[in-house]
């Protein structure tokens, strides 16, 4: 069982731009044609900020045409938000707040044997990273750059904590990169 931030990123290292838009990522590619579908086979609990989940929210419709449904999750979801925020009917959603830690716990208990996805944003796989609790960062760098916008992963991570695992092609315009995050003890 693992917790990792799979997401898609700008070369220059934004996941959203500046008005939280993903417009951007969606002519690069075919989303049934990447790692995606086993990867979401082996989550059994996700978490997600604020941010992403009204972007959601917002684009319901893109959403429906893409997946089927206005939510395309059956795992159980944290959002993480300081805010009341509509519920998506019929998703199994959990409003939390506060520190990462104690939510983990139960994100473990519910995910059995699976895997914890945090979707986003960066922030928050930040939060987990902090506390010691990523395992895996699975980046999908596309091409193109956005110049300014949300980044990918906020944090100062300095080698040899992540280490590459794999690199994939997928087609001419995206790339799939896999890295370890090696925990560090404290005495080290």
């Amino acid at each position: 069982m693992k917790t990792q931030f799979y997401t898609a990123t700008s070369l220059d290292g934004f996941i959203a731009t500046e008005n939280d838009s993903l417009e951007w990522l969606f002519p690069l590619g075919d989303l049934n044609a990447s790692s995606y579908p086993a990867f979401i086979a082996e989550v059994g609990a996700l978490a997600m900020g604020a941010t992403t989940y009204e972007w959601m929210l917002r684009n319901a419709d893109q959403v429906m045409a893409e997946a089927g449904s206005p939510w395309p999750y059956t795992q159980p979801t944290w959002i993480f938000t300081h805010r009341q925020l509509p519920l998506i009917e019929g998703a199994d959603i959990r409003f939390v707040q506060g520190d990462v830690t104690s939510v983990h716990a139960d994100m473990r208990a519910a995910a059995g044997d699976k895997n914890i996805w945090i979707v986003g944003g960066g922030d928050l796989a930040g939060q987990f990273h902090d506390a010691g609790l990523l395992d895996e960062l699975i980046l999908q760098v596309g091409s193109v750059t956005l110049g300014k916008g949300r980044p990918l992963f906020p944090r100062r991570v300095l080698t040899p904590v992540l280490q590459l695992q794999s690199v994939r092609q997928m087609g001419t315009t995206m790339v799939e990169l896999r890295y370890d995050i090696i925990k560090v003890s404290a005495t080290a």
